[in-house]
């Protein structure tokens, strides 16, 4: 066969790329621990790859003693499940009201308690983050953390928050 007569195949096309959620969860308490992970398995779920940052008090939603006992604050929390002033925010036993009062509710919508969110997050291929820095000021270590767990500084996760269609703070 001659040059001429070879037929060039065309390059077969690359499959199209995932699209991409970054969200950085910093916060510790039990209403701001649903957000990130509301929006990661429900992204994940259209089929986009997905990662968590847990930073700060974030990182409590991946340690092992703390993630089952997120509370919701009453105090400064004017949208939260119980609306009162900040002086009867500080009454004894209000955080305690105000978190029963939020898993009601998320138990009367059908929302999931939150160990069974990190484990459907987990399971739809969510990586979750760890803030290096945050372990290190705050003295916790890979092992209290959740099984899973990527441990991550800064730069790495700004890398893949980089390449992310979609980047949030929440």
């Amino acid at each position: 066969m001659t040059v001429a007569a070879q037929r060039i195949e065309p390059e077969p096309e690359a499959p199209p790329r995932k699209k991409r959620l970054a969200l950085v969860a910093s916060k510790g308490t039990l209403d701001q621990a649903y957000p990130p992970l509301i929006l990661a398995t429900t992204a994940a779920s259209l089929g986009w790859e997905v990662g968590i940052y847990f930073t700060f008090y974030g990182l409590d939603i991946l340690h092992q003693d703390r993630f089952e006992k997120l509370k919701v604050a009453s105090l400064a929390n004017p949208s939260g499940p119980i609306r009162v002033p900040n002086l009867l925010g500080a009454v004894p036993g209000a955080t305690a009201a105000a978190t029963k009062v939020m898993k009601g509710w998320m138990e009367k919508s059908r929302m999931p308690e939150l160990p069974e969110f990190i484990d459907m997050a987990q399971g739809l291929d969510v990586t979750f983050f760890a803030c290096a820095t945050t372990m290190g000021v705050m003295g916790v270590e890979e092992s209290d953390l959740i099984e899973g767990c990527d441990i991550a500084g800064a730069a790495a996760f700004l890398d893949f928050a980089a390449e992310a269609d979609v980047q949030l703070f929440v």
